[in-house]
């Protein structure tokens, strides 16, 4: 981003701890607004969990430490929020009243405030959960011979989500719209994320699930590809290329060959590689 930023001069508050709050409240950062954190007196987990990331996602946001339970904790962020522009929470609503930030309360309190409010799932709001039972329970995991997901596709997708409703509402204010809050349910995400498969694309035997030429994983010598020569010119380009037993011509090279030979035919097929990166901090 170069320049201040279209959300700069706005303020953002965040009570949200573990991972789609944090998320949310670095991309409105790198968006230009200015972002303090509030903590309890124990930290975020995330911090334990990922030192790193942690520290990624942190970066330029203003960290405080306030114990909510106490009347000075108490005025301190109700003197943070009349300053802001937006709460970004991840508690459940039973947690949020007995701090005083219900939905009634910010509304007659802090009219002008927009908040996101970040839930387990929209559909009962107060039963625990984690991105692992949200993508259990959205059928994402395979119920035959199940493994743990290699991604947080939950937590990350909620982050993005809380991110979007988050951009709406200070817009809509901006326009005269009335809209103060919006609620993200990270089970609900995980049910946005299964839409392919409920709809048959990823099902077994649908068109993206491996069970068709064109969109497979197939063996190399020394590893495997993805392959997805989907439209009717990949498609010819490949047939082309790999003749018409492709899986027995992919073994035959090793993976590097076949990295050369997509570049040079300009298909869609890479390497089926680990995450670059750092692997814990």
């Amino acid at each position: 981003m170069t320049g201040p930023g279209v959300l700069a001069g706005l303020s953002v508050v965040t009570l949200a701890p573990n991972l789609p709050g944090p998320l949310a409240a670095a991309a409105l950062r790198d968006d230009g607004a200015r972002v303090v954190k509030v903590e309890p007196p124990g930290g975020d987990p995330l911090m334990a969990l990922s030192a790193g990331w942690y520290a990624d996602l942190h970066r330029g946001v203003e960290v405080r430490t306030l114990d909510l339970k106490t009347d000075a904790g108490q005025a301190e962020l109700r003197a943070l929020l009349a300053g802001a522009d937006l709460l970004l929470t991840s508690s459940r609503p039973s947690a949020l009243a007995r701090l005083g930030l219900s939905p009634a309360a910010l509304d007659a309190d802090f009219p002008h405030l927009c908040r996101v409010r970040i839930v387990g799932d929209t559909r009962d709001p107060e039963t625990p959960g984690h991105d692992l039972t949200y993508q259990a329970a959205a059928g994402l995991l395979d119920p035959v011979n199940p493994a743990m997901p290699r991604t947080l596709l939950a937590d990350v997708l909620g982050g993005r989500e809380a991110y979007a409703a988050a951009l709406a509402l200070l817009l809509g204010r901006e326009r005269g719209s009335a809209e103060r809050e919006r609620v993200v349910g990270l089970g609900d995400a995980a049910r946005f994320a299964s839409a392919p498969l409920r709809y048959g694309l990823t099902a077994p035997g649908g068109l993206l699930s491996g069970a068709h030429a064109t969109y497979r994983l197939y063996r190399t010598a020394d590893g495997w590809m993805a392959a997805a020569p989907l439209e009717a010119h990949f498609a010819g380009r490949w047939m082309a290329t790999l003749g018409p037993d492709a899986a027995r011509t992919l073994a035959g090279h090793l993976t590097a060959h076949w990295v050369d030979v997509a570049a040079r035919e300009d298909l869609p097929l890479v390497a089926v590689t680990e995450t670059e990166g750092p692997w814990g901090d």
